[in-house]
């Protein structure tokens, strides 16, 4: 399975492509599958709000693009943005856990960078939970840092903001 140790990185073989309604039901169970394990450290409406139903992935779809990364045809991971002013707001970013440490999450990150400058956005941001540690050290290798915003919450689980500049970029 990719991701497992001593494997090499899959970047080159990932197929990163924009998700259609058809792909809804794909997008929720990878959406699913990468947060289960920590569900026990959400809120029950925190967890329900991350890992949303086919019906609401295709109401997220209508508020921006959402990407599938796939390896032969299997999706291993997904992102999502919602372009507010200069910004692009990350959400539903996820990968399996079988492809973690596969470079799954490293492409889905530079794909939508890649978008967001084309999109004239100068500026991505996203939220994340204190509890998604390697997540995060993913986000600061990828030039993220956390944002002096007050801290704030999804029906009860904590959230912190991180940020990236993109616009002295591309």
């Amino acid at each position: 399975m990719p991701g497992e140790r001593g494997e090499m990185p899959l970047v080159a073989q990932l197929e990163i492509r924009r998700a259609g309604p058809e792909d809804a039901a794909v997008v929720a169970r990878v959406l699913h599958e990468s947060f289960a394990e920590f569900k026990p450290l959400y809120s029950d409406g925190g967890f329900a709000a991350t890992t949303p139903r086919a019906e609401q992935v295709l109401a997220r779809m209508r508020e921006g693009p959402v990407w599938l990364a796939l390896h032969e045809g299997v999706a291993l991971g997904t992102v999502a943005i919602v372009v507010t002013g200069a910004s692009a707001y990350l959400r539903g970013m996820a990968v399996l856990p079988a492809a973690r440490g596969s470079g799954t999450g490293s492409a889905l990150l530079q794909h939508v960078e890649d978008w967001a400058l084309k999109a004239g956005c100068a500026r991505m941001f996203l939220s994340t939970t204190p509890f998604l540690g390697a997540a995060i050290r993913l986000y600061e290798r990828f030039g993220f840092h956390f944002t002096d915003e007050q801290k704030c919450e999804l029906f009860g689980t904590p959230l912190l903001t991180m940020e990236k500049n993109i616009s002295s970029m591309g």
